[in-house]
């Protein structure tokens, strides 16, 4: 067995059970490109500063790319008793260009590269999540444009409350998603921060330049403090909590989906290709993809949890406990991921069935504010109207029918102030219309969220686009 790189103090080979105990090669060797690049600009700096030779550096180099090359073609093979990515590449290249590779680590500590390989990892997965969500933010903003007319119930409680478009609700969803956009934004400025140079805690003897690096990688900054620098793992945090919220606002969506497409309310109808069927009950058409979507939000919510527990009281500096940070922050990748991508895709396939809706937004005493508030335009207080039109709702509740089936008969003996313009302000669709408040559900608002959503959409795109 090849001796670690760092066996000289013992005198012992390590264990075997512990080799595969304390090994994180088989997951973090997802770091290998982050890792190379991160030791091209290293060895680069370790030349610019005369701490190597030109011509060392450049063997590195080269060694370095053939070495990244043959892990691109899946002919780079892993040891677990390398411990991780690091050990794994720098053995390679020792074995590759001999002793001269032993240079390459002048200067740092796994203990800084491992933060520096983190962060340029989720700075590139930050902007692809950024350009997932939105997609579907584009994706809500075209479903409205096309859905201006369709009216739907709005709920509180789960009970109908008010009529609303269909596209003031999709619209809602384009906002919640903004604000996840926002959060990933600043979860990116925190996570854009150079920490090789920091060494194993306290920095280190060579004269190096950490600012070069820094422009070689393309972070905005360096960081200030050395044992801060590899004891910090805010930025997950950061980061899996702005996860968690987007898949908070995903499993929202998605339960309403799900009722939405039962056979009680039939308001949507899903894919078939999103759909799954039953291997029992031949006409059953499942919401599977809905209904995992809104389950894996509790396997990302418990990464959060799991790592600031991991993070709680543990002292100054590096310790392996830090090694927990990654299955995690990988599998809420590549869970929120599919999650954005598969959720885009049945929500631009599925099929909105208007008339349901309608029918739906029309029962329920949906416009009863609307009779409240007509009165409260006749100079009754608001209260009082309020007393009026629940007596009016328990009239019909008795009676089997709707506030619209009434005459002006049966609304003046509630009270004499109604007239022949109730009809017109009762109608769903005036209801709808006639709540023009900057941010309500009228047609003409719903037209300006758009705008300003084109906007905001115009302004992410550019940021997307920057280095």
């Amino acid at each position: 067995m090849n001796p670690k790189l760092w066996s000289g103090r013992f005198k012992k080979n390590t264990n075997k059970l512990v080799d595969e105990f304390t090994s994180s090669l088989p997951f973090d060797s997802r770091l290998y490109k982050h890792d190379i690049e991160g030791s091209i600009a290293h060895v680069k700096m370790l030349s610019k500063c005369k701490i190597i030779s030109p011509d060392e550096a450049v063997k590195i180099e080269d060694g370095l790319s053939e070495i990244y090359r043959e892990i691109e073609s899946s002919k780079f093979i892993f040891n677990i008793a390398d411990e991780d990515i690091h050990m794994a590449i720098e053995r390679a290249l020792i074995d590759k260009i001999g002793p001269v590779g032993g240079k390459l680590h002048t200067a740092r500590s796994r203990n800084d590269q491992v933060t520096l390989d983190v962060r340029l990892y989720l700075k590139d997965e930050v902007k692809f999540i950024g350009k997932l969500i939105l997609g579907l933010q584009c994706e809500l903003m075209e479903l409205a444009k096309d859905n201006m007319e369709v009216i739907l119930p709005g709920y509180t409680h789960l009970q109908h409350a008010q009529p609303i478009l269909f596209s003031h609700y999709l619209m809602a969803y384009f906002f919640m998603l903004e604000r996840d956009f926002e959060r990933l934004k600043d979860c990116y400025k925190r996570t854009d921060i150079m920490t090789l140079g920091a060494g194993a805690l306290a920095g280190t003897t060579f004269p190096i330049d950490r600012e070069y690096v820094a422009k070689q990688l393309g972070f905005s900054r360096v960081s200030e403090n050395s044992l801060d620098s590899v004891s910090d793992r805010d930025f997950i945090v950061d980061f899996l909590s702005a996860a968690s919220l987007i898949m908070v606002h995903l499993s929202k969506f998605c339960e309403e989906l799900i009722i939405w497409s039962s056979s009680e309310l039939n308001f949507i109808e899903l894919d078939d290709a999103f759909t799954t069927g039953s291997s029992m009950m031949p006409q059953k058409k499942n919401p599977d993809v809905a209904e995992l979507i809104r389950g894996k939000s509790g396997r990302v919510f418990g990464h959060l949890m799991g790592l600031l527990a991991t993070l709680k009281a543990l002292p100054m500096a590096y310790n392996r406990d830090l090694q927990e940070d990654k299955e995690g922050l990988f599998d809420t990748i590549d869970t929120l991921k599919l999650s954005l991508e598969i959720f885009t895709g049945m929500l631009s396939s599925m099929k909105i069935e208007e008339k349901k809706m309608k029918e739906a937004a029309e029962e329920g005493f949906t416009n009863a504010t609307d009779a409240a508030d007509y009165l409260a335009t006749k100079g009754i207080p608001f209260r009082e109207a309020h007393e009026i039109v629940g007596k009016m709702v328990v009239n019909c509740i008795d009676k089997g029918c709707r506030l619209s089936d009434l005459s002006l008969d049966d609304f003046k003996k509630f009270s004499l102030l109604y007239d022949e313009d109730i009809f017109e302000v009762m109608s769903i669709k005036n209801s709808v219309n006639r709540k023009n408040s900057f941010g309500g559900t009228s047609t003409k608002s719903v037209n300006k969220q758009i705008t300003i959503a084109e906007k905001i959409i115009e302004k992410e795109q550019t940021w997307l686009t920057l280095e």
